[in-house]
């Protein structure tokens, strides 16, 4: 019976789709279990939450109409998580320790050992050790609507929300089973993570946006691709036929980005194997293979898998005071890049700080001069979404200020899929974390937007 209702479902996967080619079945299938599979592993080790209240929060919503059809099965003395399709498809996923979780490609990913010791932090300590409860009332009531739940669905589950103003907490609160130091994923958040990684580089002078990017599989003057910069890939306007990550419903696993992210163990060489779709730069699409691609230039420009580990860590994580990080990576040992970097509130706030001032914490550059500008600089082509390289942004005429009219003109965001935001405000010196499964409209932006509009007209009133 099983097989009979999702024959038709997979059987769609062998036709033809608009822009992106023949796909696989057996690939489409491994999606949602792969995607299951990996997120329970990630919210059960590396979070701490429990497997099945999770599985009903954040995983179902994703893979209906197929939810009550996924089989999971959680092996915590093996600390491994697997998932089936009605017998269709089987996916595993593998916890590592500090490096979270891995697809089970049957491939072995390299063995990593994280630095024992910590780089000194250039970050103020942004609060004590417990949560910070707002003194002020217009505080107090922001954090109220911003957890308030509906009772029935479409439901927010706000997990975390922390508001920094001029470098301290000055409210902070979290949902059941979450605290100051749990690691919760970002989503595409981790993008501007790659982002920060990229800077680093260039401010190095180990990386240059505007030449050819350093891919293996793009060498060859005469190849196409050979012209792609990494600029190009960071704003999305690569031109490679990588299919889209903006939107999901359940035609989903059957577009090559989601297939590049959850059913294959080499992410960036699936990813760099594309053909072009258009002439590099002249088209916006934004997908996650393009960030799994600059994952892999940051990986082999620092010294391969143990080496990138140690990077992001000396140069950024460890610079900002970030305790609770996971970046997690695909079974060649590449930090994924676009997604499946966890850490705390805290630490997204302080990710979020880096921004704050061009770059520069306690006095020393971390970013180059100018690269947050050159970040939320609207890509052409964005501008019904408001997208920069690898931030999002709000500009006086850009199309995305519709949905949130509160957030100033000028500031900026770090935006995860189901409603992770850090948003950056510049002219309020303010930061803005909300984390959490929101299936509302577009993860939660317009309670986002009011929570942002919340801070600033309370920054405002102090002045």
């Amino acid at each position: 019976m099983l097989r009979t209702l999702l024959a038709p479902v997979l059987a769609f996967a062998t036709l033809p789709l608009a822009g992106c080619g023949t796909l696989s079945p057996v690939r489409a299938a491994r999606v949602p279990t792969a995607m299951a599979a990996h997120e329970i592993c990630s919210a059960t080790f590396v979070s701490g939450q429990d497997p099945e209240r999770f599985y009903r929060e954040a995983v179902a919503p994703q893979v209906a109409p197929l939810a009550g059809l996924l089989r999971r099965d959680v092996d915590r003395q093996g600390q491994a998580v697997t998932t089936s399709l009605a017998g269709l498809a089987r996916s595993r996923a593998v916890f590592r320790g500090p490096l979270g979780c891995v697809i089970d490609e049957g491939v072995t990913p390299p063995a990593v050992a994280l630095p024992r010791e910590r780089a000194p932090a250039l970050l103020a300590p942004i609060a004590g050790p417990a949560p910070v409860e707002p003194a002020d009332p217009a505080l107090k009531a922001a954090l109220d609507r911003a957890f308030a739940e509906p009772a029935a669905a479409p439901h927010r589950w706000t997990h975390a929300v922390v508001i920094v103003h001029d470098g301290r907490i000055v409210a902070e609160r979290y949902g059941p089973g979450y605290g100051v130091d749990t690691p919760v994923h970002g989503w595409s958040m981790t993008k501007t993570a790659t982002n920060a990684l990229l800077g680093v580089l260039v401010r190095q002078g180990r990386l240059s946006m505007e030449a050819p990017a350093p891919v293996a599989a793009w060498a060859d003057p005469r190849d196409p691709r050979h012209a792609i910069t990494p600029d190009e890939l960071l704003r999305m306007t690569s031109g490679l036929k990588l299919g889209q990550s903006l939107m999901s419903d359940w035609r989903t696993a059957f577009d090559p980005a989601a297939q590049t992210m959850f059913a294959v163990p080499d992410m960036a060489g699936a990813a760099a194997a594309a053909p072009l779709a258009h002439a590099p730069g002249t088209s916006w699409t934004y997908s996650d293979g393009s960030t799994a691609i600059l994952a892999r230039i940051v990986t082999n420009a620092t010294g391969g898998p143990a080496g990138v580990q140690a990077f992001a860590r000396r140069e950024v994580f460890d610079r900002l005071g970030m305790e609770d990080v996971t970046l997690e990576t695909d079974a060649m040992g590449s930090p994924i890049g676009a997604t499946q970097m966890l850490a705390s509130a805290r630490d997204w706030a302080r990710l979020g700080l880096l921004y704050l001032d061009d770059g520069v914490v306690g006095g020393e550059r971390i970013l180059p001069a100018g690269w947050v500008a050159y970040s939320t600089r609207l890509t052409p082509g964005s501008e019904r979404f408001g997208y920069g390289a690898g931030l999002w942004v709000n500009g006086d005429n850009d199309g995305a200020r519709a949905t949130r009219p509160h957030m100033p003109a000028g500031s900026f965001m770090a935006r995860g899929a189901r409603g992770q935001y850090v948003v950056v405000v510049p002219s309020a010196r303010l930061v803005v974390v909300r984390l959490g499964d929101a299936d509302t409209f577009a993860g939660d932006i317009r309670a986002a937007d009011r929570l942002v509009g919340d801070a600033v007209a309370w920054a405002n009133a102090r002045r």
